[in-house]
């Protein structure tokens, strides 16, 4: 699995394979903006909302009742079940992460939006909350990420294991990407890996490096007459890393101030909720009708891989509990033929993108955006979506680059660099014998630096 960012919230594992292949990368490219939740009334209906409740009758004197857990990261530790694991390697993640405040920082920014769910879900199938921290690994809790070896998501399943799991990857939703079927897959997948190895270290390497060649390692090692323990296995550094940087995080998130980081609280309340009643819509207007900007309305529903949500084809659309009662209001307002301004078209055989361009009113280049097609692209999809109006067209400027996913880089930073007159990528990338192209990876520059800018070295 991959710990692959957006400075924008960008909406675009095999069965005998690993849940994902490539390194991980905590802060994938472009890096989403993080969303600091307003504190949300606790809900979590999945309907138009009912009358407000009523008021609630003052405590009877008496023998004080406890107050309220307030933060989410009590409830975290609280569930910390795996066996601790030790180590030079634990150690050198753990003063790693604890020496990148900035990275942690936009981590658990990110989390914000997901975690309470997360743990909920936990906690209903009775697994260590350890698991609630994956994510930081997997993807830095970018919904986006995207590896190399194409595992998506904030748990990064490749194809292959996402559709052993059931998530859905069509053209306009990929529930690799969905939060809550992710989630669901995820947590599926590693009950069946602990179930297999009685072991969470055996469990957790398996999700990363992939249950077959987990229990090769085990019988090459039962055959040799040596331990089985996650320590013993001979591994790939990837995997041999993997879960000292769990094991890091742990730990400074069970005492962040023995590490000197100042860990933000998380509301112990519902973020989101589910809408499963919701018509085909635009998700410019989907956005616009919850009263928030596309790009948050992206980070929560970042499944949608087209500029129109079709019912038809997604779950549901996710908003915070606190935008819920504006959504329906606002929706009230419209009509339902006036809440799409694309249409669905079939490709022909033979057809060329351009000339559908043509037809439509829209540039080739933004043609291939909104219908998730690279510019390398050797086999298009069958439908495409093109504007009905001028509205759709006067969006298109506006929404992120939902349908292309990023390439993530490595970390965190071993080093920064700041940047000094006559530095160019190139005497950078030499004296950190890294290759230039890693470089503009890991820190999304062009071929110009300016002085003073800060270049990261993973």
């Amino acid at each position: 699995m991959e710990e692959p960012l957006l400075k924008k919230i960008i909406i675009p594992v095999v069965f005998l394979l690993q849940a994902c292949a490539s390194q991980p990368a905590p802060d994938p490219s472009p890096e989403p903006v993080v969303v600091t939740p307003p504190t949300p009334p606790a809900t979590t209906t999945a309907t138009k909302p009912s009358p407000p409740f009523a008021a609630v009758k003052p405590a009877v004197a008496g023998k004080p009742k406890p107050a309220p857990t307030t933060d989410l990261w009590l409830r975290i530790r609280k569930g910390f079940a795996i066996s601790d694991l030790e180590g030079k390697l634990v150690k050198q993640k753990t003063a790693q992460y604890a020496a990148s405040p900035e990275y942690l920082g936009r981590i658990i920014g990110r989390s914000k939006l997901y975690l309470y769910h997360i743990v909920g879900e936990i906690e209903k199938r009775g697994l260590p909350t350890e698991l609630a921290l994956l994510p930081m690994v997997e993807s830095a809790f970018n919904p986006m990420a995207y590896s190399r070896a194409h595992a998506s998501g904030l748990w990064q399943f490749i194809p292959g294991t996402g559709k052993r799991f059931e998530l859905e990857q069509n053209s306009f939703y990929d529930g690799r990407r969905d939060i809550v079927d992710s989630t669901n897959a995820a947590l599926d997948y590693l009950t069946k890996l602990h179930e297999m190895h009685g072991d969470w270290h055996l469990a957790l390497a398996s999700y990363n490096w992939g249950e077959n060649a987990v229990k090769r390692a085990v019988a090459r090692n039962k055959a040799a007459k040596k331990k089985t323990d996650y320590a013993s296995l001979r591994m790939p550094k990837e995997t041999r890393h993997y879960i000292p940087k769990l094991q890091a995080l742990e730990n400074i998130i069970a005492n962040p101030q023995a590490y000197g980081v100042d860990l933000d609280k998380i509301p112990d309340q519902p973020y989101f909720t589910a809408i499963t009643d919701a018509p085909d819509i635009d998700v410019h207007l989907a956005a616009k009708l919850a009263d928030m900007p596309v790009e948050d309305f992206i980070a929560l529903n970042p499944g949608f891989s087209r500029p129109v949500i079709r019912a038809s084809a997604s779950r549901r659309i996710i908003l915070p509990a606190d935008k819920v009662a504006a959504f329906y209001d606002n929706l009230d307002q419209y009509d339902e033929g006036a809440l799409v301004s694309w249409q669905v078209i079939q490709l022909e055989s033979g057809e060329k993108l351009e000339a559908i361009a043509q037809r439509y009113d829209i540039s080739l280049a933004e043609l291939r955006r909104v219908n998730g097609i690279g510019s390398r692209a050797t086999k298009l999809p069958k439908e495409l979506v093109v504007p009905m109006n001028g509205e759709a067209r006067a969006t298109l400027a506006e929404l992120p680059l939902m349908y292309a996913s990023p390439i993530p880089s490595d970390g965190p930073a071993r080093a920064v660099h700041v940047v000094k007159n006559g530095d160019t990528l190139s005497s950078i990338a030499r004296r950190y014998r890294v290759s230039v192209a890693n470089l503009k990876n890991w820190n999304q520059t062009g071929k110009f630096l300016q002085v003073g800018q800060k270049i990261y070295i993973r």
